[in-house]
């Protein structure tokens, strides 16, 4: 069904305009927009109820600018039929009729051409032929009908209606045609029908410079007729797609040119605007002058991409999402800097913090641990007021409750972590890895720099706030952290008290503390600004991050699927006692056993009734698996799947032939993190090691030693599964990378050439320990 109004046709009726003239002398909005308020913040759009999509020429043409882009309008009619459909108004304001009617007319002048060349000459071959310029009036005539069977023939694909609204500016400026409209359209939204509204082109006069009133903006293209309509319907979203990723400081593709995330109306000033689009009769200028206007009128807006193959298919159902797409317009600035701007001070703060000497960065890190005991009573204050709310809420875990929680004793401990930190921090930074002596004065060496900027992402665990600071700056490393809100107070001073470290040497911005109401996946999103992702909590957290990251590495692992299996050489005493402790310790830790392979020769000996009389005694609730399942009449069920991160006081059993077999089980079921041999057998012990292809593989040790502070590391950043950079427990040597230092005494690649007279040397020296005072940056 196509339901078709043309608002200039619409009956005016004896309405005054007496009311509306003095609204607009006043400078107020129009009479059918009461003052609204518009979203502060980009996480409130997803209580967006009515929403306008406004289509530029750009978006809905192809490139030749002859005919549509049907892919693109696909997949937009798809995401506006998702958001209708979940109970949303929408509405849509399009280009494109222009494009159509011109595709269509130059079909038709072409074979009228033909056929009169055709009969002209006798033949059917077709000599050259000139196209005539095309109206653009005409154009849009022969369009129109055509663009709306388009829209009806893709929206009935998704059981929704439509309906056609051409408009011009008089029917913005007369009060009761005005008002005829906005009838029109609560009326079609009330009976669920998705309004497509256009400037009716064919009629409509060149636009007039400066025409505006005051209160009042001119329909002089599709972007101020979306905002206009945008007021005029109360709308609470304002969507407005175009060539362009947003709104820029500067013309795209200019050197510094920086895409703006959040534009708030005072920074207008401040933008640089470029040439408008390929197409259309609008440019940036004219968006961002709808927008303010919109804005201003209740109405938020986000200005985007509407052609980029990668995101068009869910631009709008993102933006809608609170996604950081495009640019956001927005009245309430907040009051500290935003995400990008701390990202920039934080890179400048590292490089100073990098070229430091080694004994300023410790002094640094000393501070740190002083202050973690002067200011004890104020960070336990905080970190109690987290703990009561966390309490009080009654949905925290009382694993996470623990974690949360801090003590003097915990306090203790991270003060000696840091001074252990600072000792090993001496020879970090600017350390000489390789020595090569290239050929006759030409020496190069590699040396050992910061990676740069360090996103670390943790949730309920504000202990890892002063170590991971500590790490970075022992390490040189720019910092921005983001906790969770269940830890926000506490988090908030250890910040502070990290910064106050910094501050003795001038490098306190080096770490920032995320607070705002940044989405981890839009923090994943900074390519080019964020140099390395280290997640630090649950295995979905890992995933989340893992999945969301475009483009920047990320530091971790997904799942903790440890196993510990017992040979049929393993020691009695040796086994009881590292199958309880990587399992009981503490079940909730990524090295924690999840899986006991046990050797078949093993099933019905005094050793296998004791493991299970203490995994029964330490309340462990057992799974078994399907080798084992079928050995046993009655007992626990079969586990649904050998691939489980329990993360609690379960485990599954699972029985094996034989050590190869016990390594393709671990090699297929498991996550690479750590895996245990228990024997007394050297050569299949020897033969384990070398085969499983873990992170962390021990002998005879429990699981739980794949920890940074085991190995003597003095802390960890985590855990690493990957196997490029760091793998196995990350400390102060995983934060580093290498660059490469070339000394020459006026060399060119020609000198050693045929005709050249130098030869290459390429001879290892040796490398000298690290001097005091060394400086390097990245």
């Amino acid at each position: 069904m196509l339901l078709q109004f043309f608002c200039s046709k619409l009956a005016v009726g004896p309405r005054s305009l007496q009311t509306f003239r003095r609204s607009v002398s006043q400078g107020k909005m129009p009479l059918s927009r009461a003052h609204g308020k518009s979203f502060a913040h980009r996480g409130e759009l997803r209580q967006a109820k009515r929403i306008v999509v406004k289509l530029g020429s750009a978006v809905v043409t192809r490139g030749d600018e002859c005919g549509l882009a049907l892919g693109r309008l696909a997949s937009i009619v798809e995401q506006v039929a998702m958001l209708q459909n979940q109970g949303r108004e929408m509405m849509i304001v399009t280009s494109g009729a222009v494009a159509f009617g011109k595709q269509r007319l130059r079909h038709e002048i072409l074979l009228s051409q033909s056929v009169r060349q055709a009969l002209h000459s006798g033949q059917n071959q077709l000599k050259d032929m000139s196209l005539p310029v095309l109206e653009a009036r005409a154009c849009a005539a022969a369009g129109q009908s055509g663009l709306m069977a388009l829209y009806e023939a893709m929206f009935t694909q998704y059981s929704i209606c439509t309906a056609q609204i051409l408009v011009t500016n008089l029917d913005f400026h007369d009060e009761q045609k005005r008002r005829n409209l906005n009838s029109t359209l609560h009326e079609l939204l009330r009976m669920n029908i998705v309004p497509i509204i256009n400037t009716n082109d064919a009629v409509v006069p060149p636009p007039e410079p400066n025409s505006d009133l005051q209160g009042v903006i001119s329909i002089k293209d599709n972007d101020s007729l979306a905002a206009r309509l945008a007021v005029e319907m109360r709308a609470d979203l304002l969507i407005a797609l175009s060539d362009v990723e947003g709104l820029y400081d500067s013309p795209p593709g200019t050197d510094d040119a920086k895409l703006l995330d959040t534009f708030y109306p005072g920074d207008q000033q401040s933008i640089t605007y470029g040439t408008k689009s390929r197409v259309g009769i609008g440019g940036m200028e004219a968006k961002v002058k709808a927008a303010l206007w919109a804005l201003q009128g209740g109405t938020s807006v986000v200005i985007a991409n509407g052609t980029h193959p990668k995101v068009t298919g869910h631009v709008i159902t993102d933006i809608v999402e609170g996604k950081k797409l495009g640019t956001f317009f927005s009245e309430v600035k907040p009051a500290g800097p935003t995400v990008e701007q701390q990202t920039d001070m934080a890179r400048t703060a590292g490089r100073a913090l990098a070229s430091l000497h080694p004994e300023q960065r410790s002094e640094i890190i000393y501070t740190m641990a002083d202050l973690l005991t002067e200011k004890r009573e104020e960070i336990l204050s905080a970190n109690k007021k987290d703990m009561e709310l966390a309490v009080n809420s009654g949905r925290m875990p009382a694993a996470m409750l623990k974690r949360l929680s801090l003590s003097p004793s915990k306090l203790n401990s991270l003060a000696i972590g840091l001074r252990q930190i600072a000792v090993s921090s001496q020879d970090s930074v600017g350390r000489v890895v390789r020595r090569t002596r290239v050929a006759n004065n030409l020496e190069l060496e590699q040396i050992t720099v910061p990676i740069g900027v360090l996103l670390v992402i943790f949730e309920s665990r504000p202990d890892c706030l002063p170590q991971v600071s500590a790490l970075a700056i022992a390490s040189g490393n720019a910092l921005l952290l983001k906790g969770g809100r269940e830890a926000a107070n506490t988090n908030r001073v250890l910040h502070e008290l990290a910064q106050d470290a910094l501050s003795i040497h001038g490098v306190r911005d080096a770490i920032q503390l995320v607070s705002t109401r940044e989405e981890v996946e839009d923090l994943c999103r900074l390519e080019g600004m964020i140099d390395l992702i280290i997640p630090r909590g649950s295995s979905q957290l890992v995933r989340d991050i893992q999945r969301a990251a475009k483009g920047i590495p990320v530091l971790g692992h997904s799942e903790g699927i440890c196993h510990v299996y017992v040979d049929c050489d393993a020691s009695h005493d040796k086994v009881i006692k590292i199958v309880r402790d990587s399992k009981c310790d503490y079940p909730a830790a990524c090295n924690a056993m999840e899986t006991l392979l046990v050797h078949r020769d093993m099933l019905r000996t005094p050793m296998f009734d004791q493991i299970i009389d203490m995994l029964r005694t330490e309340h462990v609730k057992v799974h078994a698996g399907p080798k084992f399942a079928s050995y046993l009449t009655f007992g626990p069920s079969e586990v649904k799947s050998l691939r489980t991160e329990y993360g609690d006081l379960e485990c599954c059993i699972e029985v094996v032939d034989s050590i190869q077999e016990a390594v393709d089980h671990i090699h297929k079921y498991g996550s690479s993190h750590t895996d245990v041999i228990i024997t007394e057998n050297e050569e299949t012990a020897e033969q384990f090691l070398q085969l499983v292809d873990s992170a962390c593989v021990f002998w005879n040790a429990s699981s739980r030693f794949a920890d940074g502070y085991r190995f003597g590391l003095g802390a960890e950043v985590g855990i690493s599964t990957a196997r490029i950079h760091a793998r196995g427990p990350v400390g102060l040597e995983g934060l580093l990378t290498t660059k490469w230092v070339l000394r020459g005494d006026g060399h060119t690649a020609a000198d050693f050439s045929e005709q050249g007279s130098m030869k290459y040397l390429h001879e290892t020296l040796p490398v000298a320990p690290s001097l005091p005072g060394q400086r390097t940056s990245n």
